[in-house]
């Protein structure tokens, strides 16, 4: 009797440390998906200058 209900402590210990480990674990993907979005965006603004610049020398130099 006593070997049965420890295997159901051990059970469900196992379960809800799983459903928190899951949690956990899709919070974390959120998370770094969000800080990477922003890197990704800033990266894109600094590319976007710099083709700026790249367009305006080049606009300069044309001889019209």
């Amino acid at each position: 009797m006593n070997s049965m209900n420890m295997g159901d402590i051990m059970f469900s210990v196992i379960t809800i440390s799983l459903i928190v480990l899951f949690f956990v674990s899709l919070v974390l993907f959120f998370r770094r998906m969000l800080i990477s979005q922003n890197n990704r965006a800033a990266n894109n603004a600094k590319t976007e200058q710099k083709l700026d610049k790249i367009i305006e020398l080049l606009e300069r130099d044309r001889p019209n």
